[in-house]
């Protein structure tokens, strides 16, 4: 039996941050894995993707704006994929590794195994080594979530794949069936096109990314891919899958007729969910809602005093930075400091090409909160110096506010890095800034970050480098 002040279950984004943080604060810690530090998202998600996005990126460059820079590659680029793998691999075990060092290093005690409540103060952790009992004052349960699984499609990740498989292909598929157009299978579908892949996205709404971020955004992204030679079917239900002499049929429906996508691996991204049935958490009196969610309160307790929640498990957005500061804020409210999570927004990023990314309200959401009158505006990343030296002018920066207030409400990017730049909106969105206040802040020039600046401007109705109509009083 081992006795600790916090034991926390799950060493992924949010697991480990609150295991170290814990470790800071002076308790007693332990975390515990059953398979990998730092969970899904450093090892099978969102680092291994950005990686393989990434190199793709460059490919692309290479293969299109070269020549036009008077870059001259002579003869073609051959792509080694064991190798560009292997390099993707290595980033994420680097990752790994400091998530392991970081622990180590703030005297947390790792526990490899899986873990299930036999109590609300015990759990019992079952490896290869055999079977331990683990008590603990206050419990942290991090235990994350998988990837849905539809009927017919059941993953071996070789060619049915979750995303887990599709970042581990030693070789470049030559056609793909993408099942769900949401971030995860329009990022896969991104860097495989640049591979040469063929790719089919089969969509059942009538838009990509619909309802997960702002339309024009959207649009910008929808275009690019159609442009890249990705095939969308939109209204469209796969059915089923059969195993044929040269890879695989797909049914798909679309306006009531059934049609066949052919494809040699099949990527089936319609979302995840919360990991509610597992760790047992019934024994220790957790309650669950009907979707598997823990229920938690602002300071992410459950209904069981000493027991927390955090990351997926704890409800949506299910992100890895809202994880990671769920954790931070955990430990903190266990050592009795005055904290609950109150985030007036958590950002959202998807790495396509060009990338999106979003702070606050859409249009939408703020009439629907009461901000009737409203100021909008965009500034496209073409007017900006910078993204043209880059060849990177798709797309644009709009801003959402209060016409009454001018209270900046909610950013949304689509275009070059827009994922560093909407860290800027965030802070902007929590200290309740103006649009004057981020217009009147000088930034430096040439960059991207300028489209911010401009971008206020225009919503101000005086952007220097578009020209505008004035702005009705």
């Amino acid at each position: 039996m081992q006795n600790f002040d916090v034991v926390v279950i799950g060493a992924g984004p949010g697991g480990y941050v609150a295991a170290i943080r814990s470790a800071q604060l002076g308790f007693k810690t332990a975390v515990i894995e059953r398979e990998f530090l730092g969970g899904v998202c450093l090892n099978v998600g969102c680092i291994p993707s950005k990686a393989m996005i990434t190199a793709t990126h460059l490919l692309h460059k290479a293969q299109h704006n070269f020549k036009e820079m008077g870059l001259n590659i002579k003869g073609g680029i051959d792509v080694d994929m064991k190798q560009l793998v292997k390099w993707k691999q290595s980033v994420s075990d680097k990752m790994s590794g400091g998530v392991n060092q970081l622990l180590k290093g703030y005297g947390v005690t790792i526990i490899k195994g899986d873990a299930e409540f036999k109590s609300s103060k015990e759990i019992s952790v079952k490896s290869s080594a055999g079977t331990e009992s683990v008590q603990a004052k206050y419990f942290v349960v991090a235990t994350g979530s998988r990837p849905i699984e539809i009927p017919g499609f059941k993953f071996d990740e070789k060619d049915i794949c979750s995303s887990t498989g599709a970042l581990a292909f030693d070789t470049i598929p030559k056609r793909v069936a993408v099942i769900g157009g949401g971030y995860i299978g329009l990022e896969i579908s991104s860097y495989l096109r640049k591979l040469g892949t063929e790719v089919t996205v089969i969509e059942a709404q009538s838009a990509l990314l619909a309802g997960v971020v702002d339309p024009d955004c959207a649009q910008i992204v929808t275009r690019k891919l159609t442009k890249a030679g990705v095939n969308v079917l939109y209204g469209a239900k796969a059915k089923g899958q059969k195993k044929v002499k040269d890879g695989y049929e797909v049914t798909v429906e679309i306006n009531g007729k059934d049609e066949v996508v052919k494809c040699d691996k099949i990527l089936v991204t319609v979302g995840r969910r919360p990991n509610g049935d597992q760790a047992n958490l019934k024994a220790a009196g957790i309650q669950v809602d009907e979707r598997g969610f823990v229920k938690v309160d602002a300071q992410r307790r459950t209904n069981v005093s000493n027991i927390f929640a955090i990351g997926d498990i704890a409800g949506q957005p299910m992100l890895a930075h809202k994880a990671s500061h769920e954790g931070v804020l955990v430990a903190e409210v266990i050592a009795g400091h005055n904290r609950v999570y109150d985030a007036k927004t958590v950002p959202a990023v998807v790495f396509t090409d060009p990338e999106i990314a979003a702070a606050g309200m859409t249009e939408a959401e703020a009439k629907a909160k009461g901000h009737t009158d409203l100021l909008i505006s965009k500034f496209p990343f073409a007017a900006n110096g910078r993204a043209v030296s880059m060849m990177e002018t798709d797309g644009f920066v709009k801003m959402i506010a209060d016409k009454k207030t001018h209270v900046l409400l909610g950013v949304h990017i689509v275009g070059p890095e827009a994922s560093n730049l909407i860290s800027e909106a965030v802070l902007a969105i929590e200290m309740g800034a103006r649009i004057e206040d981020l217009a009147l802040s000088i930034h430096p020039h040439p960059t991207l970050g300028e489209t911010m600046m401009e971008a206020a401007e225009a919503t101000l109705g005086h952007a220097i480098h578009i020209i505008q109509k004035p702005l009705k009083a």
